[in-house]
């Protein structure tokens, strides 16, 4: 098969990596992987796994130039030639909505977020396959959208095993990041994401500064760049921790590629996300590193994270209760979380079930 992913950019995230894994893993199995962005320093993995990556703008939301666009991206896939197209956001899908209009090509969309509900977000559901990356978002989907049950598939996000292992690491780059930034000694709570709001990065800063009087060493990481477009909220974060009495105990590290090495390093992971954090990627693969996880959930959420057993659940925007349970975690450690990720959650798994959806359309 021939596969053609979309997506808006490869710079960071877990939808950049995903695409990346998915695409190294497709080749890896006799399959030809093509993946569309906007380009991104990410753009060097595709290549060097044996994919292709084709460049178009499919990022930017100028509407003025948006036709162009369009019709770059539907040569492009005329030239191409694909069996599948597998789009994973919103602009992307409209783009390849119109640029492949007669076109006997079949596409598949992955849903991987509870976005606003309006047309904009409902092209998502016009893939010939929805992948739902939980039960909640197939819920939601069929909450406040006309999709036949039928067309919508559960795939959970997947981490890579043999990537993310203990054995795996590179002991010279904790060595050398634990010196850079100062964590020698410390208690070091991690959190990983790009800077943006829905990470909830103020309540991570607030229940550092509230555990700080149980755990005298704690120091929070915040793995993960800010975009032009969130400098602002950048420097509020700085602010915040400044005025808490904080500013030496958070640590802005930017984008990172060591992930495996970062989450051995570390002695708690926090997803604070304001939607479904007990799903994102970073979840699983901090448990894979043996690295216990605070994770916010919803509703109807299959919980990754089991209380005591491999961390704890929290509230959203409860700054308390992370607090709370940073300190539990500091007094009684847990040691070994990698044997409670359900097979469902493996790299492995997931790419198995994308194939058969991508299959079943041919």
């Amino acid at each position: 098969m021939k596969i053609m992913q979309i997506l808006p950019e490869l710079n960071e995230g877990g939808v950049e990596r995903g695409a990346v894994e998915l695409s190294r893993e497709l080749v890896r199995r006799g399959h030809q992987s093509l993946v569309v962005s906007r380009g991104g320093k990410l753009t060097r993995a595709i290549e060097e796994h044996g994919g292709q990556h084709v460049t178009v703008d499919v990022c930017t939301k100028n509407p003025f130039n948006l036709p162009l666009r369009t019709a770059v991206l539907r040569r492009r896939i005329r030239e191409l030639q694909p069996d599948i197209i597998h789009v994973r956001s919103r602009l992307p899908a409209w783009m390849t909505l119109w640029a492949k209009r007669h076109l006997a090509i079949p596409w598949v969309t992955t849903v991987h977020g509870m976005n606003s509900v309006s047309r904009y977000s409902e092209v998502m559901t016009r893939g010939d396959k929805v992948i739902c990356v939980s039960e909640v978002i197939r819920s939601y989907l069929l909450q406040h959208y006309p999709v036949p049950e039928d067309k919508l598939v559960i795939i959970q996000r997947g981490v890579d095993m043999d990537v993310f292992h203990p054995d795996h690491t590179d002991e010279n780059f904790i060595r050398d990041f634990v010196e850079e930034h100062r964590l020698d000694g410390s208690f070091v709570v991690t959190s990983v994401g790009r800077i943006t709001y829905l990470k909830d990065y103020e309540s991570f800063i607030r229940a550092i500064a509230m555990a700080r009087s149980t755990i005298p060493n704690i120091v929070g990481v915040v793995v993960g760049g800010a975009r032009e477009d969130k400098t602002g909220y950048f420097e509020s974060l700085k602010n915040l921790a400044g005025e808490l009495g904080v500013a030496d105990r958070i640590r802005f590290v930017g984008s990172q590629s060591r992930m495996p090495e970062i989450y051995q390093l570390s002695d708690v992971v926090v997803n604070a996300s304001l939607k479904m954090g007990n799903v994102g990627r970073t979840v699983t693969e901090a448990l894979a590193m043996n690295t216990p996880v605070l994770a916010t959930t919803f509703e109807g959420l299959n919980n990754l994270v089991q209380d005591g057993l491999n961390g704890y659940v929290i509230e959203v925007q409860n700054p308390e209760q992370m607090a709370q349970r940073l300190c539990q975690l500091y007094q009684h450690p847990i040691p070994v979380t990698r044997h409670t990720i359900d097979p469902e959650f493996t790299l492995e798994r997931m790419v198995e079930n994308t194939l058969r959806v991508y299959e079943s359309l041919l």
